[in-house]
C-alpha cells in the first residue's frame, strides 16, 4: 500500500517495527522515486479554518550559514555542548511522544490493537468532530492529520499542502459516519482514506453530495462544477471498504412467482357456498377449483363430501366460505372435513360466518389452520385468514392462504398460493457471510427485455446454506439458473449495497436546465473526477448511487481524466485500480477512462445508467483492463449522440448543421454497456447483461477526438491489435450483445457535413496490423469463449479482418453471428474471418416470461412450445448468417433450429435484403446438425422480411460446404434455387431451402461503370441464356458510377446486357480468381462501337498500376478460343458483342481477393455515337447457345455420420475452467408406448445407455471425474432396489433415474430419493414416470447440491383420484447439465497446475506475471 507522508512529521500510517523511512530525492508517494522534483517547501498552515479567512503566515526560514575560518573549531566545541544540552531536550520531547502515543493506544476500543496498516491508528492524527456547519468551508493543510470522528456538515472540504482526512473506524464497525457537503476538493498534498488495503473499513461511512445545478449563489469550482470529490495534482483518494462478493451466478432457475408452477391468486364477492381448492404438496400446482353451494343444494354438500374422501392423503385442500355456507351443509360432509381435514370448527358454522381453512388430508389436528369471524350488520371487522407454509419436493417454500370475510355488506372469499418472502436464490459464490439482510441485490434478465432485471432486499435466512439468500417479495419473471442446451444462461446476481456509500442528495423531481422534457427525475447527481498527475488513488469496495450530471459534460460517478499511464509505465509503484464498486440508478455513465492508459478496473457493477456505461472516450486510452465487472439495465442518455435513441437523436439539435435533422439509425442508437474506443484494451470475464442498444461496442475513432486532440502522436485505432478478449457474456441487449463496427466523425457540423460531432460514423473497418502499421503484417483479433444469448437483434455483428471466434456459444438471438468483411473491392485487402469450436442454438429451452417490455410471444423451438421472440412473431430467426465474407466456419453445432408456420429459422441464412457482393470463399466445414435442426439452410423467399428477395446480393448468395457436412455433398457449393448463372443439369435442388447444390469453380467478377448512370446489367450464361440474371448494382440509382459483382462459374462463356445505353468505362477485375482460372464474356455494344482494351494490375495499397497491356484484335470467336491466354479481343459487329477472356495470371494468397501482385483488371474504353440500349439478347441467341454441362462432375452422396464433426466440447460456460456433465433422461410410459414411442434412455456426455425392459433404470456417475460407475435395472421396488438405493451406490455419485412401462412400487420409491437429494418424500401414486437426479455424498453430507430435481409425468387420464383426473404431462426427452468436480462434493481441489485461464491473462494484462 502506497503511503503519504506529506510535509508533517509524522506517517500517515504507524510505522512498521524498525521500519526505515529515508526516501529517495523526488519522492512522490505512491510512486517508484524519483519521479519528478518535489514542490516547493510550503509553510505549516494553523487549524482548519473557513476558507475566506486571512491565514496567518509563520516567519520566513532562515538558512544556515557555514563558516571555514581558523575559529571554526572552537565554535564546534560550543556547538557540541549546546548538542548535548538539546539532546536532553529531545529526549524529553520524545518521552512526551511516547506519552502521547500511549494515551492514543489506550483510548482505542477495548481489545482493539494497533494496526499499523489502518489509516485511522495513525497517531499523530488528531480527533475532529466540526459538527453540522452547512455554510462552512474547510481548508485542511500541512500539519493537519485529522481523524473524522462523527458525523459533519460542511458547506466544502479542501484538503491540500499535507493535509488529511481519515474517516474513524472501530474493531465491531459500529461507527455510522456520514458527512454531507457540497463538495470535496483533494488537491496537491492532501489526501482523504476511508479504510485502506490491508485494513478494510468495517464500519458505515457515508459522502453526501448536495446542492442543485441552478444554484447560482454557490459558485462552480473550474473543470470540476459543483457536487463532486475532485482529485487533483498530488491529491490522494484512498477508499477501501469491506470485502464482499461483487457478483455471482444464479445456480438454480428462478421461476417467475418463486415457483414452478406459477402462483395463484382468487378473489370474489358473493361466491356462496364452500369454495374449494386442491393444491399439489410436491409442486404447489392447483390441481382443481370449484364452489359447492352448500348453502342451497344438498347435492353439493353430497358432491363436496365424494370429492373430499376422494384425495389421497398428502393433498393439500383449502377452504373459504363466501356468503353463507350452512343451511345445506350435510353432518356427513361435516364430519367427512372434521374427519379428512381436522376441522375444529365445522360443527358450529353460523350463517354467514366467515370460515376460513387451509389442511392436508390425512393429517389431522396438526396439519389445520383455520379461521372464523362472527357475522353482524353485514360486517365481520376483518377477515377470516388460514395460512400454512409447505415445502414442494425440490425444495421451494410456498404457502396456500384462504380468507374469507363481509366488509361494507359484501361477502368476499378468496385463496393464494405463493412464495412470498420464502424465495430462496442458490448463488455459485459463497456469498453468506458478506451478503446481510436489509442489503439490495439485483438479478438480472435471462430473457430479451433487459427490463426484466428485478431488486430485491435480503431477508433473514437461518436455514440458508453459504452459497443461498432469501429474498424480500417474490421475482415476477423467470431468471435462468443453469446451462441450457449446452450455453451458460445463468442469471447473474450483484450486490448494490456496499459500507461506503457516495452518493448525491436529490430534489423529487426534475428541474431547470437537467432535460426536464425527457427525464421527470432529477438529473443532477454527484461526481468524482480524477486528474492526472495524482499521487495515489485506489478505490474498492464503495457504493455509487444517484451520482453523474446528465446535463454537464464531464460529470460522472467515477472518472479518471486526462491521467495517462496509471501502472508502472507511468511510475506508480501501486498501479491503479477500480475493484468491487458498485455504481446504480446512475445519471450519466457509469465508469469513465478518459486519455487514462493502465487502469485496472475490476469485480464492479454498473446498474441502471443513462448513456455508455463502461466508457472509454477519446480514442487514445488503452492497455485499461476490465476484468470481472458486470453491467446491466443501460439507458439511453443525452450527451453523445451514440448516447442517445430516436426521440433523443431527433429532438437535440444544438449541435448539427441549422436546418438538418438526425437520422437516429446511422447516427445514434448505440449506447453501449462497455464502449471501447481502442481494441488495445483487455476485457476479461466481463458480463453485459442489458442495454438498449449493444453490449460490448468497439468502435474506432480515425483521430483522437475531444480532449485528447494532440496529445499524442496520431495513430489509427481501426488498425491497432485487439488486446485480450477472453470469457466474456452478453445478453438480453436489444442491438446487439457484440458490436464491432464503425467510427465516428470527427468533425465538427458544417454545410458539407451536417452531422454532428461524435455521431456514428461508417467509416472505419478493423483491420489490426502490428504496431498498428498497414504496412506490416496482419495480427489477428481473437475473440475467445464469448457468452451470446436472448439478444433481441444480433448476437454479434463484426466488420473486418482478420478476427477469429473460437469456443463460443451463441443462443436465443434474432441472428446469433454476423460477420462482414472490412470493406469491398478495391478497399478490402482479403479479409480473413473465421468462427471454430462454437455453439449455436435457434431457439433454447430458456422459455422467456412474457413481460417486462418483451412485445412478442409465440410458438417456437423443438417442442413448439410458448416463448418469447425476438423482433417479431415473423422474424426468421438464423444461427450463422452470410453477409459478404469471406469466412471460415468449421467445427462448430447448431441445435434447435426448427421452422414455424409463421416464420422461417434455420441454422444458416443471409443478410436480408442484401445489396451487397457475397463471396463463394464463404467456407462451410465440420459442421454438426443435432436432431433439433430441421432447417440447415434458408436463401429466403418473398414475403415478410425478405421483400422481394431480388437485391444483388440475395441473388448471389452462395457458400462453399467444403467437406460436404452441411449437404453431404463434399467440395461443392450450395447457391439460390434460381441462380443459373452457377447451376449445370447435375446439380441438387433442395426446395425447403430454396437452395440448390452444385459443383464446380466458382469466383466472381468486379464490374465497375463510369458515366452510365441508372443502368441494371442482365447477364446470360450461354448454357442457359433464357434464365437471366438481373443486376441493379449497388451504388444507389442516379449515382455515376456503378458496380456490379456476379459470381460465375469457372470455364464457362456469358453475355452482358445493359438497360440503356452501354458504358463508355468499364474495369472488370478478377475477384476470388485462383491462377488459370477464367470465363469467356461478351459484352453488348452498338455495331460501330470502337474499343480500347487493356489489362493492368492494380497495387491497392500504393494506388498504383503495372503491367499495362493493350489487348489485340482477331477476326472471329473461333480464332479467339484458339488463344485463350492471350491479350486478344474479338468484336461481332452483326450481333454487337465485344468477346474477352477474363483469366488469373498470377497466384492469389490467403483470403485475399486478388493476385499476390495486385488486382488483375481489365479495363474498356469504348467510342460510340449511338445511344441505343444494349441489350443483345434476342440476337445473340441461339447462335452463341450451349449445352449445359458441369465443369466438375458431381460428388456422390454421402449418406455416413460425419465424424468429428462439431464442437469437442459439450457445454459453453462462463466460468470455462469447470467442467461439466451433459445428461439426458428420457422416461416412457405405457401411454407413449401404445402410441408408437419404444424409446427410453439415460446419456451421459452424448454416450447413451438405454434400456428395454419395464422397470427403473439406476446410472450412477463420479461426480469428480464424472465417468460412469453403475448401470442397474429393476422391475420393480423391491428390497434388492432398497438395499442398492441405500448401499450400493458409491459415494460422490451423481444419481440418474428413468422408468419405463409401469414399474411396480412407483409410490415407493419416494422416500428412498429423499437421501439422494429431494426435500421430501414426493406423493408418486398416479404417476406412470418419472425422471430423476440426484446426489449421493455419503453419511453427513450436507445441503444437496441445487441441481438435484424430481420430475414425474402422468398420462392423460391417468388414476390418482378425484382430483387428478383427466391431467397429463408427458416428460419427453430432459436434458440437464451438472457441474463436475466441485469441493462441495468431496473432491479434492484442483491442484495449483490446474491454472485458470483468465487470471493467467489476468497478471499477464496487468504486466504482474
Amino acid at each position: 500500500m502506497p503511503t503519504n507522508d506529506g510535509p508533517g512529521r509524522f506517517p500517515v500510517f504507524v510505522s512498521p517495527p524498525n521500519g526505515i523511512h529515508q526516501r529517495a530525492p523526488g519522492y512522490v508517494p505512491g510512486r517508484v522515486a524519483p519521479v519528478r522534483s518535489p514542490p516547493p517547501a510550503k509553510a505549516p498552515p494553523p487549524p482548519p479554518k473557513p476558507a475566506h479567512g486571512p491565514p496567518h503566515r509563520p516567519p520566513p526560514e532562515r538558512r544556515p550559514t557555514f563558516v571555514l575560518s581558523e575559529d571554526s573549531r572552537r565554535r564546534e566545541n560550543a556547538q557540541n555542548l549546546r548538542r548535548r544540552r538539546n539532546a536532553f531536550v529531545c529526549s524529553g520531547v520524545s518521552f512526551g511522544a511516547l506519552f502521547l502515543t500511549l494515551i492514543l493506544v489506550l483510548s482505542l476500543t477495548d481489545g482493539e490493537v494497533l494496526d499499523e496498516n489502518c489509516p485511522d491508528h495513525n497517531p499523530s492524527l488528531h480527533s475532529w468532530n466540526p459538527g453540522h456547519q452547512p455554510e462552512k468551508a474547510v481548508v485542511v493543510r500541512r500539519g493537519n492529520l485529522l481523524r473524522l470522528d462523527a458525523s459533519a456538515t460542511l458547506h466544502s472540504l479542501t484538503i491540500q499542502s499535507g493535509g488529511q482526512v481519515v474517516f474513524a473506524d472501530n474493531t465491531e464497525g459500529s461507527k455510522n459516519i456520514t458527512l454531507r457537503t457540497r463538495h470535496i476538493l483533494i488537491d496537491d498534498g492532501g489526501a482523504l482514506h476511508i479504510g485502506a488495503p490491508k485494513c478494510l473499513y468495517r464500519s458505515r461511512a457515508t459522502i453526501a453530495l448536495v446542492g442543485r445545478s441552478d444554484d447560482t449563489a454557490v459558485p462552480e469550482v473550474p473543470g470540476l462544477g459543483r457536487k463532486f470529490i475532485g482529485v487533483l495534482s498530488g491529491g490522494t483518494l484512498e477508499l477501501h471498504g469491506s470485502r464482499r462478493v461483487s457478483w455471482s451466478l444464479l445456480t438454480r432457475t428462478v421461476p417467475a412467482s418463486g415457483l414452478a408452477t406459477g402462483s395463484y391468486a382468487f378473489q370474489r364477492n358473493f361466491s356462496r357456498g364452500i369454495n374449494v381448492r386442491v393444491v399439489d404438496q410436491d409442486t404447489a400446482a392447483v390441481l382443481l377449483s370449484g364452489r359447492y353451494d352448500t348453502h342451497e343444494s344438498l347435492v353439493d354438500s353430497q358432491r363436496l363430501t365424494e370429492l373430499l374422501r376422494s384425495l389421497s392423503d398428502g393433498r393439500i385442500v383449502t377452504l373459504a366460505v363466501g356468503d353463507s355456507a350452512v343451511k345445506s351443509l350435510m353432518e356427513e360432509t361435516k364430519k367427512t372435513i372434521e374427519d379428512r381435514l381436522g376441522s375444529r370448527y365445522v360443527y358450529d358454522l353460523k350463517y354467514r360466518q366467515a370460515w376460513a381453512l387451509v389442511s392436508v388430508v390425512g393429517g389431522g389436528n396438526a396439519t389445520c389452520s383455520e379461521d372464523v369471524r362472527e357475522h353482524e350488520n353485514h360486517d365481520t371487522g376483518g377477515k377470516a385468514l388460514a395460512r400454512r407454509n409447505f415445502t414442494t419436493a425440490d425444495g421451494v417454500d410456498f404457502s396456500v392462504t384462504a380468507y374469507s370475510e363481509w366488509r361494507n355488506g359484501f361477502p368476499i372469499s378468496g385463496f393464494q398460493v405463493d412464495a412470498v418472502d420464502q424465495v430462496v436464490l442458490n448463488l455459485q459464490d459463497e456469498v453468506q457471510r458478506t451478503w446481510q439482510p436489509g442489503d439490495q441485490i439485483v438479478v438480472a434478465s435471462t430473457d430479451y427485455s433487459m427490463h426484466q432485471a428485478e431488486e430485491f432486499t435480503l431477508l433473514p435466512c437461518p436455514q440458508c446454506s453459504s452459497r443461498q439468500v432469501r429474498i424480500q417479495g417474490r421475482p415476477q419473471y423467470n431468471h435462468m439458473g443453469e446451462v441450457v442446451d449446452g450455453v451458460d444462461m445463468r442469471a447473474e446476481v450483484a450486490l448494490l449495497s456496499r459500507n461506503i456509500l457516495i452518493h448525491g442528495e436529490m430534489e423529487n423531481s426534475c428541474y431547470g436546465n437537467n432535460w426536464c422534457q425527457f427525464y421527470s427525475h432529477d438529473t443532477y447527481g454527484g461526481h468524482i473526477k480524477v486528474l492526472g498527475n495524482f499521487t495515489s488513488v485506489h478505490v474498492s469496495q464503495v457504493e455509487l448511487r444517484n451520482m453523474g450530471q446528465q446535463a454537464e459534460q464531464g460529470r460522472y460517478p467515477l472518472h479518471f481524466h486526462l491521467c495517462g499511464d496509471v501502472d508502472q509505465r507511468g511510475g506508480y509503484r501501486e498501479p491503479t485500480y477500480v475493484d468491487g464498486l458498485s455504481i446504480h440508478h446512475s445519471f450519466s455513465r457509469c465508469l469513465t477512462i478518459h486519455a487514462t492508459n493502465g487502469l485496472l478496473v475490476k469485480h464492479t457493477v454498473g446498474y441502471d445508467t443513462l448513456g455508455h456505461c463502461f466508457f472509454l472516450e477519446d480514442g487514445i486510452e488503452q492497455r485499461n483492463t476490465f476484468y470481472h465487472n458486470l453491467g446491466l439495465v443501460t439507458r439511453p442518455g443525452t450527451l453523445l449522440p451514440t448516447d442517445r435513441n430516436e426521440t433523443l437523436c431527433t429532438s437535440i439539435r444544438d449541435h448539427v448543421y441549422p436546418g438538418y435533422t438526425p437520422s437516429p439509425s446511422t447516427e445514434c442508437k448505440a449506447v453501449s454497456t462497455f464502449w471501447i474506443a481502442n481494441p488495445n484494451n483487455n476485457l476479461i470475464s466481463n458480463a453485459a447483461a442489458g442495454s438498449q442498444d449493444a453490449g460490448i461496442w468497439f468502435v474506432f475513432h480515425s483521430s483522437s477526438t475531444g480532449d485528447s486532440h494532440g496529445l499524442v502522436a496520431e495513430t489509427k485505432s481501426e488498425l491497432t491489435p485487439l488486446g485480450i478478449f477472453y470469457n466474456n457474456r452478453v445478453h438480453s441487449n436489444f442491438k446487439a450483445g457484440l458490436f464491432i463496427d464503425k467510427g465516428v466523425k470527427t468533425t465538427n457540423a458544417s454545410a458539407a457535413d451536417p452531422r454532428e460531432y461524435l455521431c456514428l460514423d461508417n467509416n472505419a473497418r478493423f483491420r489490426p496490423h502490428q504496431d498498428g502499421d498497414p504496412s506490416r503484417p496482419r495480427v489477428a483479433a481473437v475473440i475467445d469463449t464469448l457468452i451470446s444469448f436472448k439478444n433481441n437483434d444480433l448476437g454479434a455483428w463484426i466488420r473486418g479482418g482478420d478476427i477469429i471466434i473460437q469456443n463460443s456459444g451463441f443462443a436465443d438471438n434474432g441472428v446469433g453471428l454476423s460477420f462482414a468483411s472490412d470493406g469491398s473491392y478495391p478497399k478490402d485487402e482479403g479479409s480473413s474471418q473465421e468462427v471454430t469450436q462454437s455453439l449455436f442454438v435457434g431457439e433454447s429451452r430458456n422459455r422467456g416470461t412474457n413481460g417486462g417490455q418483451n412485445k412478442y410471444w409465440g410458438p417456437g423451438g423443438a417442442d413448439g412450445r410458448m416463448r418469447t421472440l425476438p423482433r417479431n412473431k415473423t422474424f426468421p430467426i438464423r444461427g450463422f448468417q452470410i453477409y459478404d465474407g469471406p469466412v471460415r466456419l468449421t467445427s462448430s453445432t447448431f441445435r434447435g433450429y426448427v421452422p414455424t408456420v409463421e416464420r422461417f429459422t434455420s441454422a444458416v441464412g443471409f443478410n436480408l435484403k442484401n445489396t451487397w457482393q457475397l463471396t463463394p470463399r464463404n467456407n462451410l466445414s465440420r459442421l454438426h446438425f443435432h436432431a433439433t435442426v430441421d432447417l440447415r439452410a434458408f436463401f429466403g423467399r418473398p414475403g415478410q422480411w425478405f421483400e422481394e428477395n431480388d437485391l444483388d446480393g440475395d441473388k448471389n448468395s452462395i457458400f462453399h460446404d467444403v467437406d460436404g457436412s452441411v449437404t453431404g455433398y463434399r467440395d461443392a457449393y450450395v447457391g439460390r434455387a434460381d441462380n443459373y448463372l452457377i447451376r449445370h443439369p447435375s446439380c441438387v435442388n433442395v426446395s425447403q431451402w430454396n437452395g440448390v447444390v452444385c459443383s464446380g469453380r466458382y469466383s466472381q467478377v468486379y464490374i465497375q461503370t463510369q458515366g452510365a448512370p441508372s443502368l441494371s446489367l442482365s447477364i446470360n450464361r450461354d448454357e442457359y441464356p433464357d434464365a437471366a440474371l438481373l443486376l441493379r448494382g449497388i451504388n444507389s440509382q442516379g449515382a455515376l458510377s456503378q458496380q456490379y459483382q456476379p459470381v460465375l462459374m469457372m470455364s464457362k462463356s456469358y453475355t452482358l446486357h445493359w438497360s440503356g445505353a452501354a458504358p463508355r468505362e468499364m474495369v472488370l477485375s478478377l475477384i476470388n480468381f485462383d491462377k488459370g482460372d477464367w470465363v469467356l464474356v461478351g459484352l453488348c455494344y452498338p455495331p460501330d462501337t470502337t474499343f480500347q482494351i487493356m489489362a493492368d494490375i492494380n497495387d491497392r495499397q500504393s494506388n498504383t498500376f503495372e503491367d499495362i497491356t493493350d489487348y489485340g484484335t482477331v477476326s472471329s470467336l473461333a480464332e479467339l478460343e484458339k488463344k485463350p491466354t492471350e491479350r486478344k479481343y474479338y468484336f461481332d459487329r452483326t450481333i454487337g458483342l465485344l468477346w474477352v477472356y477474363l483469366r488469373a495470371r498470377h497466384d492469389r494468397d490467403g483470403q485475399s481477393y486478388c493476385s499476390a501482385r495486385g488486382c488483375e483488371r481489365v479495363k474498356v474504353l469504348a467510342t460510340t455515337s449511338s445511344k441505343q440500349t444494349c441489350n443483345c439478347t434476342a440476337k445473340a441467341y441461339p447462335k452463341y447457345a450451349k449445352t449445359p454441362s458441369a465443369a466438375v462432375p458431381m460428388p456422390p452422396l454421402d449418406t455416413k455420420p460425419c465424424k468429428d464433426c462439431g464442437t469437442k466440447q459439450l457445454v459453453f460456460s462462463s466460468e470455462p475452467w469447470n467442467s461439466y456433465l451433459q445428461t439426458q433422461i428420457k422416461s416412457l410410459s405405457t401411454k407413449e408406448q401404445q402410441s408408437g414411442d419404444n424409446s427410453s434412455f439415460i446419456s451421459v456426455d452424448e454416450v447413451t445407455s438405454s434400456f428395454h425392459q419395464d422397470g427403473f433404470f439406476v446410472v450412477s456417475v463420479d461426480a469428480c471425474s464424472g465417468r460412469i460407475t453403475k448401470k442397474n435395472s429393476f422391475a420393480k421396488v423391491d428390497s434388492k432396489m432398497e438395499q442398492y438405493l441405500k448401499s450400493g451406490i458409491p459415494k460422490k455419485s451423481i444419481v440418474l433415474v428413468a422408468t419405463r412401462g409401469q414399474p411396480g412400487g412407483m409410490a415407493d420409491v419416494a422416500s428412498h430419493l429423499v437421501p439422494l437429494g429431494t426435500a421430501k418424500a414426493a406423493d408418486l401414486h398416479g404417476k406412470d414416470s418419472l425422471a430423476f437426479w440426484g446426489f449421493h455424498g455419503g453419511p453427513g453430507q450436507g445441503s444437496p447440491p441445487s441441481w438435484v430435481s424430481l420430475r414425474a409425468g402422468r398420462s392423460a387420464g391417468g388414476g390418482g383420484g378425484g382430483d387428478e383426473g383427466g391431467v397429463g404431462e408427458v416428460l419427453g426427452p430432459l436434458e440437464r447439465y451438472l457441474p463436475l468436480g466441485l469441493e462441495a462434493y468431496g473432491c479434492p481441489s484442483k491442484p495449483e497446475t490446474h491454472a485458470r485461464r483468465d487470471l493467467e491473462l489476468l497478471r499477464k494484462a496487468t504486466g504482474r506475471l
